[in-house]
């Protein structure tokens, strides 16, 4: 009995499930039906609106090309406008320039005509000129040769007098304008820097308590003197100068050692030469000191650093050296002052002119030592401790040996030529004197012409007396500047020279 119930329940639930499953696929095939109506409708849809978007698309695009090619039509109408306005302009053109080209093929055949009535008339002219030369040939008796020498000659001298009167104007004016401008520099520089100087000499003079000092220092049979002169290198002079002897030498820095050692040696009393070897020694170191000192005075009272410490020793040598009786170290102090104010006045650079001012000469501190000028061995000592160019410029132009190349070496020059030209800077030898002035008469009389001539004013005037048969008022001013020229340049002096020439007519009679 229970087989059977599971049995009937078993074909239960297998008719169940096929019931089930019949029932379900009938509802899935009628949702599929119904799906597939679903898609098919979404489908249609679909396509319609494609269809309408392609349509609405197609009828954009239309209206697109045809609005481009409106545009593109309107473009070229207004191009082809352009296009015709251009070649009217072109046809004008090529219009106004046919009847140019005709209006001058007329203007040239005028001109043709005019050249050959020119022609005529020239060939006229040039006949009745024949004529009249010959005429006046027949009338002057003078060939053609004789009548252009004749006209040349006169336009020789014509030339001549229009030349020198335009160098007198010329000359004049610069000379006015130069010398305001020069005048006013100079005299602002010299006022502005005034030293005093002290004449100098090459010897030094010792004074003695007595004339007994005078043996003491010769010594037993001279060994004192001949220690001294040995050891110092200076000739010690005792003459008959009472209470006072002389020390000669050319290295003045020795002369100064030597004076000093002498001076302490007649304070100390005890003069033999073991003594003169310690006071000489003594003497030196305090010249050495002196010198270094002197040497950075000058250079402080310019105005300059950083000088090297070897030209500095030099510089204080100056001190002891002497030029024409001027201290070349106060000469060369008053050089760089001078020089300073000048490029200030003129713009140029100031520490440079001063520099090269108070360098100019400090070749004089070694030209006793070494053969050769004072300017080259300058150089040398510049060049080797390592000046500026310009700085060297300025030494070896100063004395017009080399050309400058700038404004400061033509500063220095000025300085230089102020500084021992003014009145009580140098002495001078009365036979370099008379010579200058010798020198100065021989070139004057050298030029035809010239009946005398006069240095004055102690050769800062020629005056120079001409023919006046032989030179005229022209040729006064042509000859002036010549000889002007050749005392500049065979001639060497301080300062400047006036060319005077005189020319003189007299007429002398005699009431009887």
């Amino acid at each position: 009995m229970d087989i059977f119930a599971i049995i009937a329940s078993l074909i239960t639930l297998v008719i169940g499930l096929v019931v089930g499953f019949l029932i379900r696929k009938n509802i899935a095939e009628k949702q599929i039906g119904s799906a597939e109506t679903h898609a098919a409708r979404i489908i249609n849809d679909a396509s319609k609106e494609a269809e309408t978007t392609k349509k609405a698309m197609l009828l954009e695009a239309k209206d697109e090309i045809f609005k481009l090619r409106t545009d593109q039509e309107k473009e070229n109408r207004e191009r082809r406008l352009e296009i015709q306005k251009s070649e009217k302009r072109i046809l004008q053109k090529e219009e106004n320039l046919e009847i140019k080209s005709e209006k001058l093929d007329s203007k040239m055949q005028k001109l043709d005509s005019e050249l050959k009535k020119t022609e005529l008339k020239n060939q006229e002219i040039e006949k009745v000129l024949e004529e009249q030369g010959q005429e006046l040939q027949r009338i002057a008796n003078l060939t053609q040769e004789e009548a252009r020498e004749v006209l040349l000659e006169d336009l020789k001298e014509k030339v001549t007098h229009e030349q020198a009167m335009i160098i007198k104007e010329f000359e004049a004016e610069t000379k006015e304008k130069a010398d305001d401008i020069a005048r006013d520099l100079v005299t602002a520089s010299i006022q502005r820097y005034a030293a005093d100087y002290v004449a100098e000499s090459t010897v030094s003079v010792v004074s003695l308590p007595n004339d007994e000092m005078k043996g003491r220092i010769i010594g037993r049979e001279g060994r004192n003197i001949r220690a001294f002169e040995t050891l110092t290198g200076v000739d010690l002079i005792i003459d008959d100068t009472p209470e006072a002897v002389v020390l000669s030498a050319f290295n003045p820095v020795r002369r100064e050692v030597a004076r000093i050692t002498l001076e302490k040696l007649i304070m100390d009393g005890r003069i033999h030469p073991t003594r003169i070897e310690d006071l000489f020694e003594k003497a030196s170191r305090e010249v050495e000191i002196a010198i270094k000192k002197h040497g950075e005075n000058a250079c402080y009272e310019v105005g300059l650093h950083g000088i090297h410490p070897e030209i500095v020793k030099l510089l204080g040598k100056l001190n002891y050296r002497t030029s024409y009786g001027q201290n070349v170290l106060k000469h060369s102090v008053e050089v760089a002052q001078i020089a300073g104010m000048l490029a200030q006045e003129v713009g140029a650079d100031v520490r440079l002119a001063k520099r090269g001012g108070l360098l100019h000469d400090i070749g004089k501190a070694i030209d006793h030592e070494i053969e050769g000028p004072h300017v080259q061995l300058g150089v040398q000592a510049a060049k080797r401790f390592k000046e500026k160019p310009e700085v060297i410029n300025c030494i070896e132009s100063h004395h017009g040996d080399v050309e400058p190349n700038c404004i400061e070496s033509v500063l220095v020059q000025a300085a230089d030529a102020i500084s021992a030209a003014r009145p009580g800077a140098r002495r001078e030898a009365i036979e370099s004197y008379i010579q200058r002035l010798e020198n100065l008469e021989s070139i004057a009389n050298s030029f035809n012409g010239v009946e005398n001539s006069f240095a004055i004013q102690a050769g800062r005037e020629l005056r120079i007396m001409v023919k006046p048969d032989e030179i005229s008022e022209d040729e006064m001013i042509l000859l002036a500047r010549d000889i002007s020229s050749r005392i500049e340049n065979e001639l060497e002096y301080p300062g400047q020279i006036k060319v005077n020439v005189v020319r003189e007519i007299r007429a002398i009679e005699y009431a009887k």
